[in-house]
């Protein structure tokens, strides 16, 4: 039932109506509000609504009140009342267990917003599980199959994984230059990563991933994306408080148990930004994945890709790839879409002519900015002092650990 009470008042809860404090309370129709269930999909509930049922075979009274910023309440709440306090503990307690065996964030991918209440969920919005297919994601060779059987096969092996003392919580950082395909692999995983909780936090709503945490250790199994992490997780001395986001970050990645199968999934454009605990610590990182510039052979698989759909000769499209030496795939995308563009123009479909043109202009000298918007030049992160390195190795797996003059940490390869 609903309830007929004075909206001027804010404190309005089962504990004030039973004192008294709001005068006579009377039976109203019952509130209800749209909720977002999925991506495109949403449930009419009760946002206000008083429930008088049994349970145990006592009486028992919920108020359930819907999240109301306007009257300040940030949060949906549940109250109950009950006959003795084991009644209303294990009343609560069931409540809780199908809060989390039946939740509609389940499955889900999520985003974060930076400032919650839009969606009525607390900040979370549904988003498209992406679909990437992988001959589409263009890695090293070995690459991809470590990312696969690290991210999304080690679930399957729980139970034995569990009975050996090993534990299912795992980070893993794809790290490389720009545009080099770290968010169109992220994307894959997360696509074929079926039936799996998904929160993706970047930028501003980086500084979620507490919440973030907490919700996938609930919902496992779950990954949760952090996109761009060099934006925080700089040297804690720098930030200069034990509240930083970086040290949100290094809690989220030490405080689940080992037992959750969690996946913390990081990308970075600077490694060397990279705190040594985050990058190095067992616990926090166990698999660092390059992501780097296109070699001769990648690049063709990438042109080709791109140019897959248009008139284009093999020729041209392997000729253009190898021409365009240290570009990344950015660089090919917006190349066809050059391509295609000028065909357009023309009233024509676009053949290899058009292909060799917009090549020639974005190698031009007047689209030198162009290419490193699009990682495919000199960057304000190569060359100058960071160029010149005093090394120190240190063994991780197949990784290895490199320390800058500065004692900054540069992830590479063997």
């Amino acid at each position: 039932m609903g309830l007929s009470v004075d909206r001027r008042q804010r404190d309005v809860g089962l504990r004030s109506i039973l004192a008294g404090r709001h005068g006579p309370v009377g039976v109203a129709p019952i509130d209800h509000i749209s909720m977002p269930v999925g991506p495109g999909e949403e449930r009419r509930v009760v946002s206000r609504g008083l429930r008088l049922l049994t349970w145990g075979g006592e009486p028992v009274a919920v108020l359930q009140s819907a999240a109301d910023p306007e009257w300040d309440r940030e949060q949906a709440t549940l109250e109950v009342v009950g006959a003795s306090a084991e009644t209303v503990d294990a009343f609560l307690a069931e409540v809780r267990r199908r809060m989390t065996a039946d939740s509609v964030l389940r499955g889900q991918v999520m985003t974060f917003r930076p400032h919650g209440f839009e969606s009525m969920l607390g900040g979370v919005a549904f988003v498209e599980r992406p679909s990437v297919a992988r001959e589409d994601v263009v890695l090293p060779d070995g690459a991809f199959e470590r990312l696969e059987q690290h991210v999304l096969a080690l679930g399957a092996h729980r139970e034995a994984l569990l009975a050996a003392g090993q534990h299912l919580k795992r980070g893993v950082l794809l790290y490389g230059p720009p545009g080099t395909g770290k968010t169109h692999t992220v994307r894959h995983l997360v696509g074929a990563a079926d039936g799996t909780t998904v929160l993706m936090l970047s930028g501003n709503s980086l500084g979620a991933v507490r919440d973030a945490a907490s919700i996938a250790r609930v919902l496992e199994p779950a990954i949760v994306v952090l996109e761009d992490c060099d934006l925080i997780a700089e040297d804690r001395d720098m930030m200069g408080s034990p509240d930083s986001l970086l040290f949100e970050l290094l809690e989220a990645l030490d405080g689940l148990d080992g037992d959750a199968d969690v996946a913390f999934l990081l990308t970075t454009n600077r490694p060397d930004l990279l705190e040594q605990a985050l990058a190095q610590r067992p616990g926090r990182i166990d698999l660092a994945v390059e992501v780097p510039r296109p070699d001769a052979a990648a690049r063709r698989r990438l042109f080709a890709l791109y140019a897959r759909g248009l008139d284009l000769s093999d020729e041209a499209v392997g000729a253009a790839a190898d021409r365009a030496e240290g570009v990344t795939a950015s660089f090919a995308k917006e190349l066809v879409r050059r391509t295609v563009l000028a065909a357009a123009v023309e009233g024509v479909p676009a053949v290899d002519r058009h292909l060799e043109a917009a090549l020639d202009e974005l190698l031009g000298d007047r689209e030198s900015f162009t290419r490193s918007l699009l990682a495919s030049g000199p960057s304000m992160h190569e060359g100058g002092p960071r160029g010149s390195r005093g090394r120190s190795h240190h063994g991780v797996g197949e990784e290895w650990i490199d320390e800058d003059g500065n004692g900054h940490v540069v992830l590479g390869g063997d």
